[in-house]
């Protein structure tokens, strides 16, 4: 059925929500255009609607696809299944199911590492790689990020039970925060903020959700076992902005073929929501094929125009 979108997104492609069997659980799925699939990995607090100020762009010459991931939204909020791997499966599955064979892949925050993981163990399936604002488990690379120790709320999810008992009833206070945050002050807009908030609120929704922390060492030694038995050969761009900046790029560039990493300047994690114009003008050319040469070597700024970063390719 068709979504309800912002109007003043003045949208080109219907949005389709779908309820797609996937590995044992199933998915609510946003499709949208017709052309090479793309499949969209959101993190947290986020649903498919982290999305929703590129996928119109991307749906011109595109099928988008936009999950809400294992336990997230109004997927099924599984008792287990929140390690890296298992949410790649997760992935591989949906594509099997919408026929898809392969895809490019553009994951974020926790939709990274699972975006990650399918590019190294079924590398046919994914064309192009896309990896923004996350870390890839203990990777070499990330020590200056993590100077300091990892940010404070990592530690608290990962508590069985305790998150989720202090929360209850104080949702909405608690994703108002990383939205904010997310976007240097900004904040997004009300219907997504909204959606948001209704996907994140009760124990339940909230266990799924920290569930995907307490997977953390699981999912560490996952990607520590995929780097240890090949290297990712796929084309992959890193985009990083505030806090994780170049961080995932240092990770990679020693076990990347084809790597180019990019900064986008006056930006917060929320790179998709905050800067979608700036996300967009990298995206559509390295997805065309044709992103180490439009790259030039510099990044995007805040309004999209090229930027002070480094496009270089690894060696």
């Amino acid at each position: 059925m068709p979504v309800s979108t912002p109007p003043s997104l003045h949208p080109r492609h219907p949005v389709e929500l779908r309820r797609i069997g996937a590995n044992g659980v199933e998915l609510n799925v946003a499709v949208a255009g017709e052309g090479p699939a793309v499949l969209l990995l959101h993190g947290f607090p986020h649903t498919w609607q982290l999305w929703t100020h590129v996928m119109d762009e991307l749906a011109d010459r595109h099928r988008v696809i936009a999950p809400d991931l294992r336990g997230f939204g109004l997927s099924t909020r599984a008792q287990g299944g929140y390690d890296a791997g298992t949410l790649a499966a997760d992935a591989g599955a949906l594509l099997d199911a919408l026929g898809e064979s392969s895809a490019s892949v553009i994951g974020i925050d926790a939709g990274a590492p699972p975006a990650f993981l399918l590019a190294m163990r079924h590398p046919g399936r994914v064309g192009r790689l896309v990896l923004m604002e996350s870390l890839m488990g203990g990777l070499p690379g990330a020590e200056e990020f993590l100077a300091h120790g990892a940010p404070w709320w990592f530690g608290f999810h990962r508590v069985p039970g305790l998150a989720e008992s202090v929360l209850t009833g104080h949702e909405a206070r608690y994703v108002d925060w990383f939205l904010t945050e997310g976007t240097l002050g900004e904040g997004v807009a009300p219907a997504v903020r909204d959606a948001f908030v209704r996907a994140y609120t009760g124990g339940e929704a909230l266990r799924c959700a920290f569930s995907y922390y307490r997977e953390l060492p699981t999912s560490a030694e996952q990607i520590r076992e995929a780097v240890r038995a090949g290297r990712l050969t796929v084309p992959v761009m890193t985009i990083g902005s505030h806090p994780v900046g170049r961080a995932l790029e240092r990770q990679l560039r020693p076990v990347a073929d084809d790597l180019v990493g990019h900064l986008v300047e006056d930006c917060g994690h929320i790179i998709p929501l905050h800067r979608p114009k700036a996300l967009l003008g990298l995206l559509e050319p390295f997805l065309a094929g044709a992103g180490h040469a439009a790259a030039g070597g510099r990044a995007a700024g805040a309004d999209g125009a090229p930027g002070g970063g480094t496009g270089e390719r690894a060696a």
